[in-house]
């Protein structure tokens, strides 16, 4: 595309938002359901970071005015990645490892994959299917862990996760071809405006318990901000550029780097612990993300899926 060669340096630029940003939200996410309700903890978040878009819009004299359609289409995007993609995550760090769910998270790909199959009728690549294969094996590997069976709700949270992939891999293929704002920062804003208010809604109809943020330690406190400023305005505007200038199958690829910051930081600051299986099934996952990514064939499928010219 030529829009992603004049804006090469951009790309990178959001690409690393995706990456580490993202990887590091897992940890803050988990210091702070710790104190609040997942369900509001994810409202703020989001309602927060959306009013700074639109106050930044307004700064920078950006027009608000969107059409209908466009409204109705950030509500279902905001839905897809906010208020179930993000907001069940949220409610599972309860009962799951930060490490553990970003690892999870990071078959993604595979997920996108096999949406793309389904719905777009897209043709699976002999690379895919390798690819498709060690997931599965890589995503067994990980929640046929003891540790995920004997604690309480941990199988729960790790199958609530799985859904929220499913909503996250629908959403991206959603949002590259629906009729949405023309500026990232006005798409951004409502999509988290209306996602924050959806969560508001659950939360009020789970009955969680709000509080005000004066009475919140302040490492909660410190975490909502970069929440907020980072992991929302800054990682999800880049986010929902990439879903327009680059394929689907390559965003997905942050779940090269998410897990592994997420792991580092988990084990670092929350002494999670980190078994062999995890490693092995970390190992797993993300050679099946490069083999479904990945542009090269086979060479058993290129040396042998031809008859030779001689």
């Amino acid at each position: 595309m030529n829009t992603t060669k004049k804006n090469t340096p951009l790309i990178v630029l959001a690409f690393f938002s995706i990456y580490v940003i993202w990887g590091s939200t897992y940890l803050l996410n988990k210091i702070a359901v710790a104190e609040l309700p997942p369900f509001m903890l994810a409202s703020i978040r989001f309602i927060i970071a959306g009013m700074l878009i639109f106050i930044l819009c307004a700064i920078l004299g950006i027009p608000l005015r969107i059409s209908k359609k466009q409204f109705i289409n950030t509500i279902i995007a905001g839905f897809l990645f906010l208020a179930f993609g993000n907001g069940v995550v949220v409610w599972a760090l309860k009962y799951v490892d930060s490490g553990l769910a970003a690892l999870e998270i990071s078959a993604q790909p595979l997920i996108v994959l096999l949406l793309m199959l389904l719905l777009q009728g897209k043709k699976i690549q002999p690379m895919s299917v390798v690819g498709v294969v060690f997931g599965v094996i890589g995503i067994y590997l990980l929640v046929s862990q003891k540790q995920v069976i004997s604690q309480e709700n941990s199988l729960l949270g790790m199958v609530m996760i799985f859904l929220c992939m499913l909503s996250w891999a629908y959403g991206s293929l959603f949002v590259g071809k629906a009729d949405l704002p023309k500026n990232y920062l006005v798409n951004t804003g409502y999509q988290m405006f209306t996602g924050g208010v959806l969560l508001l809604v659950s939360s009020l109809a789970f009955n969680e318990q709000w509080s005000s943020p004066l009475v919140w330690s302040s490492k909660v406190q410190f975490a909502m901000v970069l929440l907020v400023i980072f992991g929302s305005i800054v990682a999800f505007t880049a986010f929902n550029y990439l879903l327009r200038v680059v394929s689907p199958e390559k965003v997905a690829t942050s779940t090269y780097v998410n897990p592994i910051i997420a792991l580092a930081l988990g084990w670092y600051f929350l002494d999670e612990h980190i078994s062999l299986q995890s490693i092995i099934a970390t190992i797993v996952l993300l050679t099946g993300v490069y083999f479904i990514n990945t542009k090269k064939k086979l060479t058993l499928f290129s040396r042998f899926g031809k008859l030779p010219r001689e």
